[in-house]
């Protein structure tokens, strides 16, 4: 049985459903014309989350899911659909925004949204750019092909590849950027005016649980919702681990994973979980108030 611990704002899981070989990390190892002759381990790995997120039944949670994936594995996202989650999309095929013009950024992400709500039945809302390099000139094109949220912000100290966004007011977590289309930001914590990344991945799997768990409660006693994200690889210690990867990318890809499953496993338990189409609905009538004030 999850517990929020007495606190006020709202817990949201994400899942960004890719494989092993699809990070960005290891790009410089595993060809991209060499995708479809790798080992996969998504399914499994899906199923596994899903089983764990099974054991603690009010669990919901959002599913970023790569077109690549759905196509090869429809299954996936019919299990993930049936389990209750929310269904959302990571684009089709992990290209950084960086490398796509807006053209094929569209093209992309049209790809995605129509595969995604095929497989599932269900509207596609909800969109995360591939290592959130997400772009100011992309979140129109998202709400021109029928998106109401993205969720790739990620307010925090420098990262490579993290995209940022100029329209997103600091402080708020939930911002409306265009009329009726929402920014989503990844959780982040103040420490002497420094923004520390605290919403997974290898942040997640680096620090001492107690410390992760006792800032992702700061968060939510602030008033301000926790939105945490992790891949179906994270919970994988077992998977490949391929030969040529600089140090920088085998310890940012491989750090912690064979303790990522009790770790994630305590965080399901210690607190209560919702979908980013949740967090959403309950956004949506102060961002509409505001805007009627003139505000």
């Amino acid at each position: 049985m999850t517990a929020s611990h007495g606190s006020s704002g709202q817990a949201v899981m994400s899942v960004d459903v890719e494989d092993w070989f699809h990070v960005e990390n290891l790009k410089r190892v595993i060809d991209r014309d060499s995708w479809s002759r790798q080992s996969s381990r998504v399914e499994r790995n899906v199923d596994r989350l899903l089983e764990l997120m099974a054991a603690y039944g009010d669990v919901r949670s959002t599913w970023f899911i790569l077109g690549w994936v759905a196509e090869r594995w429809p299954k996936v996202v019919s299990r993930i659909a049936a389990a209750g989650h929310e269904i959302a999309s990571h684009g089709y095929d992990h290209a950084l925004l960086d490398d796509l013009s807006p053209d094929a950024f569209r093209a992309d992400v049209n790809r995605s949204k129509h595969l995604l709500e095929d497989l599932s039945g269900a509207a596609v809302i909800g969109y995360r750019a591939p290592s959130f390099s997400i772009k100011d000139w992309a979140l129109p094109i998202l709400q021109e092909v029928g998106f109401e949220y993205d969720s790739s912000h990620f307010p925090t100290v420098g990262h490579d590849r993290y995209g940022r966004l100029e329209g997103v007011p600091t402080g708020k977590p939930v911002a409306e950027v265009l009329p009726g289309f929402f920014e989503i930001s990844i959780s982040s914590m103040s420490l002497a005016s420094v923004a520390l990344p605290w919403g997974g991945g290898g942040y997640f799997r680096l620090l001492p649980y107690p410390i992760f768990r006792a800032g992702a409660r700061r968060i939510l006693r602030s008033g301000s919702p926790y939105v945490f994200y992790i891949h179906p690889w994270e919970i994988d210690p077992d998977q490949p681990r391929p030969k040529g990867l600089s140090p920088v990318y085998r310890f940012r890809h491989y750090v912690g994973l064979g303790r990522s499953e009790d770790r994630f496993t305590s965080l399901l338990a210690d607190f209560s979980w919702t979908t980013m189409a949740e967090l959403l609905r309950r956004a949506r009538p102060a961002a509409a108030a505001h805007r009627s004030s003139g505000a």
